[in-house]
């Protein structure tokens, strides 16, 4: 199974787009509140929100108006979530999770977008069979394996993989057990240089050439659209 982008990578992305993830996780956590409440101790999807809003810098200050909108406490926007799933270049399969005030818009914005770069927007369900949903908790190079192995395993992950390219390991955990795991890891003094509930493909599609700047073109584009929370595919061989 494919590895994600560097934590260093994610970083660099992060500050050069700082703007537009503050934007994606301000609705993150109005939708975390609305729907689970203001309480981060009782709300396990706010407090992951809360930590990336912390984890890019975002001013508690920032986080709690958030939340205090999202909560009637002040006046503020209310975001539908949305998933749409399609069909890119060569076959790919293209999962897009959204929060909107807007659905019209999105839709539309969406569906220009696979159509664009050689894809199609499908129907509900017409890809994510083809995905599972699973937490993640990476460690760069360096980190003790055996420690965080032993970590895991006591804290009740599902697996641990180590990435022999680069030294790289990720605690893999049910979504369930994913607040758990985080918390007892970082009790441990393992904390993750990154954390998260994503999906992931169950078997990738390989793409090259054209096809494959194709599918990396539709997933920058759609990541860069400020409705779009997420994006997940099954393209192996991006560069």
């Amino acid at each position: 199974m494919g590895r994600g982008p560097s934590i260093e990578a994610r970083k660099n992305a992060q500050d050069a787009q700082r703007g537009k993830i503050f934007t994606k996780v301000i609705r993150e956590i109005s939708v975390a509140a609305r729907a689970g409440g203001g309480d981060p101790h009782s709300n396990p999807r706010l407090r992951s929100a809360i930590d990336k809003g912390l984890g890019v810098n975002m001013t508690k200050d920032v986080i709690e108006r958030a939340i205090k909108k999202a909560t009637g406490e002040l006046e503020g926007v209310v975001y539908e979530e949305i998933r749409y799933e399609g069909y890119g270049a060569g076959g790919v399969a293209v999962i897009v999770d959204c929060l909107t005030d807007n659905r019209v818009r999105t839709v539309a914005d969406v569906r220009h977008a696979f159509g664009k770069f050689g894809g199609n927007l499908g129907t509900e369900g017409s890809v994510s069979f083809m995905f599972h949903e699973v937490g993640v908790l990476s460690y760069d190079a360096g980190a003790n394996e055996d420690a965080i192995t032993e970590a895991a395993i006591e804290a009740g992950a599902d697996d641990v993989v180590v990435y022999p390219e680069d030294g790289a390991i990720d605690v893999l955990t049910s979504p369930e057990a994913f607040a758990g795991v985080k918390a007892a890891m970082e009790a441990a003094g393992l904390a993750p240089g990154f954390a998260e509930v994503t999906m992931r493909a169950d078997n990738d599609t390989a793409v090259e050439g054209e096809t494959a700047e194709q599918v990396q073109k539709l997933l920058r584009w759609l990541e860069d659209m400020d409705d779009v929370q997420d994006v997940y595919s099954n393209a192996a061989g991006l560069g």
